[in-house]
């Protein structure tokens, strides 16, 4: 997500029984590694998908460039389904703005090409999250574009929280936000920014005023997205309801970010993570004690990323 951010400054297990009109999505073996960090062990895939099940909202944090890693997100939600969860997906990857875009397109009253065309994909959407937007069709799952309309994240990395006062419309926007730059979340943002900042900027007092317009942006957007999800499940009426979220790990990992302003919307609600591993060697692998506070779940993969 820091990269993300940055740009705007200039199996997979068993297949699941699909409806007739389901997109046919090649089946292959996806090697991961799970490892339970509320257990400090290492456990499977399926058990882990059993234990989220019962979750109301599941954070997944990925590496958005590896494919190993988003083969096995489809895995997930076939995995809940499976287990006949009634499950909502988020995507980070679309922005409120574009929400009747994507739901013309699940219901069939537009063509993939109108909903390219109007819904702003990431560049890597064909490759990275097609299968998930193709899986939520064809199994008539809800859908949510969750994040901030970049135009919005630009203007506040350049202008500030006056940014978010001076919008017309609120709805694109979290209505609550807490943004104070000070914290763990900010401090781990700060530091990810100063490792892009060239060499003996980093610490110039116009370094930091831009730094904390940016970490406001990232806040907004982590807001937006958690307020996206709490409407999402106070939304879906049932019991058994499920939002699997889709995003950047930074946004999710050591609940901060989007998790902990989820919680803060959701009391008394259980919030799981996840966060997506590649590596270049699965049989190696030893999580230190501070992977402990990563997220509940680590989904190590071999490495595909280019």
């Amino acid at each position: 997500m820091i990269a993300a951010l940055l740009a705007l400054i200039p199996l997979l297990q068993s297949p699941l029984a699909a409806p007739a009109d389901a997109p046919a999505i090649a089946r292959a073996y996806v090697p991961e590694r799970v490892y339970d960090t509320q257990r400090k062990t290492f456990t499977d895939f399926e058990s882990m998908l059993a234990d989220l099940v019962r979750a109301d909202v599941v954070f997944v944090g990925e590496q958005h460039d590896d494919p190993n890693t988003h083969a096995l997100e489809v895995a997930m939600l076939e995995g809940f389904l499976r287990r006949h969860a009634e499950v909502t997906v988020g995507l980070e990857m679309f922005e409120r703005d574009v929400q009747e875009a994507v739901d013309q397109y699940l219901h069939g009253a537009s063509s993939e090409q109108e909903f390219l065309a109007r819904s702003r994909p990431w560049p890597g959407y064909a490759t990275d999250y097609r299968s998930i937007v193709e899986l939520a069709k064809a199994h008539h799952l809800p859908l949510i574009a969750t994040n901030l309309p970049r135009s919005i994240a630009s203007d506040v990395s350049r202008n500030g929280m006056a940014s978010i006062d001076a919008l017309g419309d609120r709805r694109l926007a979290a209505r609550d936000l807490q943004c104070a730059t000070s914290g763990d979340y900010y401090t781990r943002f700060i530091d990810q920014m100063a490792g892009h900042a060239p060499s003996g900027d980093a610490g110039s007092a116009e370094a930091h005023a831009k730094n904390d317009r940016f970490y406001l942006a990232q806040c907004v957007k982590d807001e937006t997205m958690a307020e996206s999800v709490a409407e999402a499940f106070r939304n879906s009426h049932d019991p058994r309801a499920t939002i699997v979220h889709f995003n950047g790990a930074f946004h999710t990992e050591y609940g901060e970010g989007a998790a902990e302003r989820t919680r803060r919307r959701l009391p008394g609600r259980r919030v799981a993570l996840i966060s997506m591993i590649p590596v270049e060697d699965l049989d190696t692998l030893a999580p230190g004690s501070d992977s402990m506070n990563q997220a509940d779940y680590l989904v190590f993969t071999v490495s595909r990323r280019p």
